[in-house]
């Protein structure tokens, strides 16, 4: 299967990076302080949703502006214990794109994917957040403005995602999507195409785009 492109937009965390160890690490010590137990925390769904959301619901909406901010701290801070590195063919994919063919939309706030890009040295030109947008994942406001920002009709883009949600996003956005099982098993998500990690993707630009095809 080929795929042809003019852009391609990306997930971060579980589909250009990996921040899992982090995300636990921060995660349980924030639930923690604000006396969320365990049986509450595992019934939130956590992957490609904003802390705002999250916090939401689990916590009384007075306090929500606060603990999101607290998390933000956290993650922020723990970028320096090593907890985020690049997954499989994510420099290789990112190094054969011209920087105006490709954008990231993540779930995370500006200042925590910037920090965890940062670390692992990639600095993409256009990075979609939780502050540009007013609907997050699964709504497909965050890659219609991706596609908006790159001047590139959302039909001819691809989405990149490793959780359902943002692959509902760029469904709905009336992109091609290409699922990553890096975080959930390959029967849980729902694309146009399924592989393991990026680095079992071909990417060639021409003239015309950019052709995706999944590695022999």
């Amino acid at each position: 299967m080929t795929i042809q492109a003019e852009a391609l937009l990306f997930d971060n965390d579980g589909t250009l990076v990996s921040s899992l160890d982090s995300v636990n690490r921060c995660w349980t010590r924030w639930a923690q302080e604000y006396g969320i137990t365990a049986e509450d925390f595992a019934r939130v769904a956590l992957h490609g949703r904003t802390a705002v959301e999250i916090a939401a619901d689990l916590l009384p909406a007075d306090t929500v502006a606060r603990a999101v901010a607290r998390i933000e701290h956290l993650e922020v801070a723990d970028v320096a214990n090593g907890g985020v590195h690049l997954l499989p063919g994510t420099r290789a994919v990112l190094d054969a794109l011209p920087a105006d063919r490709w954008a990231i939309v993540t779930s995370a706030t500006r200042r925590l994917a910037e920090a965890r890009l940062e670390a692992v040295g990639i600095l993409p030109k256009k990075l979609i957040t939780a502050e540009d947008v007013t609907r997050g994942k699964p709504d497909p406001e965050p890659y219609v403005l991706a596609a908006r920002e790159l001047g590139v009709d959302p039909a001819r883009c691809v989405v990149f995602e490793d959780a359902p949600v943002g692959l509902a996003a760029g469904r709905a956005a009336g992109m091609t999507t290409v699922a990553l099982a890096t975080t959930h098993r390959a029967d849980e998500l729902d694309a146009d195409l399924v592989v393991e990690h990026l680095g079992a993707l071909s990417v060639l630009v021409t003239d015309g785009g950019v052709e995706i095809s999944a590695r022999p």
